[in-house]
């Protein structure tokens, strides 16, 4: 087996952070680039060590020899078309979350991508953050007991993405976009429990006004008229263990930029933000504020996870499969949105959705 894992790379965006973290790994190369504007290659290819091929077609690219596994930093919609192409060309595949537009789609790619026999991974920053991953540690090591409760949610004041209209169209969204992070780092950090049932709310109440954009900043008429998507989604899962998540994901609202997950334990509690314990010690409340000293990124910690899975056949901490979970996870909250009732999982549904797919 080859010493070092050859990278192609697509879309300049996410990408880049993964790509950098990626060339910058001893036993890492990106040797391709994929975007449909070439300028944001080139412009790329000159933040790192060597020369890159570059493709505005993602099949060519996947079908390059020299490419040993590819990297999809794309709009939702694209995730799955790009990654089946490349799971059967047999390049391993991290892709950025959410894993795809809608749980059939993400079912689709996972039953792939397991039959091909690829390492397959989730590119999620959260997760492997070095506060989730010092969070992780201590939960390991029984800190805080039994888990038994978590309150996850991520606040913009005005954040709308509209660079790209995958963001906002059908198969985009608030919650898929950034609900996803913390949905997906509470859940690994409370066991990865079963859902079972599922509740939510979810609406659109500044993107269709052309209000709540990116740095406040007003896009054209004819982008805003486009929106088809929530900028907005709240709800609580239950988990077949008893414990309970309240997840909330707002592109844009009235209220203070947040960024927080919250951990509640039989005999600890914890904050993510800032990265705080809490017990009691000696009949008295105890807060402990940790600061974490330098370490990797979450960008580096992934990129050495997916390297370490493909040369040294490390089991994945991450696979498409939690991706399809969380997928279904958030899907359920926004049927249920629009449905108006709660929506109830069974054991079997992702099965049954990889089967339909």
């Amino acid at each position: 087996m080859s010493k070092q894992v050859r990278v192609g790379i697509i879309g300049m965006g996410i990408g880049r952070p993964n790509a950098r973290a990626i060339a910058g790994h001893p036993r890492g190369r990106v040797v391709a680039l994929c975007d449909l504007v070439e300028e944001r290659m080139k412009d790329f290819a000159k933040d790192l060590p060597e020369p890159v091929a570059m493709y505005t077609d993602y099949k060519r690219m996947v079908r390059d020899e020299g490419v040993d596994a590819v990297f999809i930093g794309t709009p939702n919609q694209w995730h799955v078309p790009m990654g089946l192409e490349a799971v059967r060309q047999g390049k391993h595949v991290l892709i950025t979350k959410p894993l795809a537009d809608s749980e059939r789609a993400a079912a689709r790619l996972v039953r792939a991508a397991e039959a091909a026999g690829v390492v397959n991974m989730m590119s999620l920053s959260t997760r492997f953050s070095g506060e989730c991953r010092f969070l992780g540690g201590l939960i390991g090591k029984g800190q805080f007991g039994e888990l038994y409760y978590g309150r996850a949610r991520s606040i913009r004041r005005s954040g709308i993405p509209a660079w790209n209209l995958g963001f906002i169209q059908k198969g985009g969204g608030a919650f898929r976009d950034m609900g996803v992070h913390v949905l997906d780092a509470a859940w690994w950090l409370l066991g990865q429990p079963r859902p079972i049932s599922v509740t939510g709310v979810a609406g659109a109440k500044f993107g269709p006004r052309g209000l709540g954009y990116w740095d406040y900043k007003v896009p054209a008429k004819q982008v805003y008229q486009q929106y088809a998507c929530d900028d907005y989604g709240g709800g609580f899962i239950r988990f077949e263990s008893g414990i309970g998540l309240q997840v909330e994901s707002f592109w844009a609202s009235h209220q203070p930029e947040e960024f927080q997950i919250e951990l509640f334990g039989t005999e600890a509690g914890a904050r993510y933000a800032p990265l705080t314990v809490y017990r009691t010690e000696g009949g008295a409340p105890q807060d402990v504020t940790t600061k974490l000293p330098p370490a990797p990124s979450a960008w580096d910690n992934i990129a050495k996870h997916f390297i370490d899975c493909i040369l040294e056949g490390v089991e994945c901490e991450a696979p498409l499969r939690h991706g399809l979970i969380v997928q279904q996870m958030m899907e359920a909250l926004l049927r249920s949105a629009d449905t108006g009732r709660e929506v109830r999982l069974r054991e079997g549904d992702a099965a049954t959705a990889r089967e339909r797919a």
